[in-house]
Order: structure tokens, then sequence, then C-alpha cells
């Protein structure tokens, strides 16, 4: 068995909300890493006008860091979408031990999953692997689907060399890069802002 790579831990802590500070941990799965705290808090600063009370959609939820969090800090329910089992399993067992109600998770591909899945959702997580070709396939999904509301937010997470193609109709309104990450907020049929 290959040995973690150094600096991994198998845990996050959830940084803003009602769960501030709870430490939660989740399988050593290849390719498995929470957003890092730094990347999370600027997020969510992005994201405090319209969190609370919102609907949230986590797909590639991995550890569920990101879905977890916007529950901590107000938001109404998440949907979290993860295809390996043990993922998905701890993520349920988070919402267990936080006595949350709110989320579900759902077992799946996160692309196939928009075809079953009901909205519509204010905000959306799109953290796929970096390796991967499915950043351009999920927002295309998404945009082709009725699952976002009107002016929903779409975190995008990737590569910090790689630049975000958006579907048409869409606006990148906040990009930074922390390191190898890049991370933007995305803004659907909204007029462009100038990023920062």
């Amino acid at each position: 068995m290959r040995r973690p790579p150094r600096g991994y831990t198998d845990s996050f802590r959830i940084i803003g909300g009602a769960h501030r500070g709870r430490r939660l941990g989740f399988p050593p799965l290849p390719g498995l890493r929470p957003t890092p705290d730094r990347v999370r808090q600027t997020v969510f600063d992005w994201l405090a006008p319209t969190i609370g009370g919102a609907r949230c959609l986590d797909l590639f939820a991995g550890s569920g860091a990101l879905g977890l969090e916007a529950l901590s800090r107000g938001a109404r329910a998440v949907t979290f979408v993860e295809r390996e089992h043990a993922a998905a399993e701890a993520i349920r067992g988070h919402l267990a031990t936080l006595r949350s109600e709110d989320g579900t998770v759902v077992i799946a591909d996160a692309v196939a999953a928009l075809a079953s899945l009901r909205g519509p959702f204010d905000v959306a997580f799109v953290d796929p692997p970096f390796e991967s070709t499915l950043r351009r396939k999920t927002l295309d999904a998404l945009a082709a689907s009725t699952l976002l509301a009107p002016d929903a937010r779409v975190y995008l997470e990737g590569p910090a060399d790689e630049a975000p193609s958006v579907p048409p109709g869409w606006s990148v309104h906040r990009s930074k890069s922390a390191g190898n990450v890049g991370y933007h907020l995305l803004v659907v049929g909204a007029t462009p802002a100038t990023p920062t």
C-alpha cells in the first residue's frame, strides 16, 4: 500500500458557523483531498450573502468538507454526490455526528446523477479530481439541466494553471489561486464582475 504524501492528514475542520472548530475524519482514498482551510474561508466569504437558507449541491463530494461547511453556515439543505462508497458513508456518519437532518448523500457518478436530482439549487460545488477532464463536462451538464436556480452560484476548483471555461451565459465572478489550486466563483446568467 502506498504511503500518503508528506503533510497528508485524514481529517479536516469546519472553520465557520454552528460547528466551527469541529474536526472530522475521512477514509484515505486516492485523490481525496479536502479543500484547504484558507481556500474554504475565501470561498465562504464570497458566498456569505447567499449561503444562509440556500439549497446546495456538492458534486464530487469527497470528504464532504464543502457541503458540511455550507450546512454549518446556515444552508437549508445540501445534496452530496460521491461515487466512492467509503467516502459517501463517511459523510453520512458526519451528518449523524453533527445531528444534521439537512444533508442527503447520493452514491453515484456526479455527472450521471444530474439526470435524477431535483432542484433548484442556489449553490453548486464542483471539485472533480485534478487529473480529470470533468470540469467543463460537469459545467455543461449543469447548464443543460434545470437544476440551478436563476442567478445561482457555482464554485469551481481545479489546477491553478487551468483557466475556467464556462458555459454561455455564465460569468466568472471571483477567481483566485493558492499554491497549485485555482478556485473560482461562477454566476449563472449574470453580468460579469471584475475578478478579484
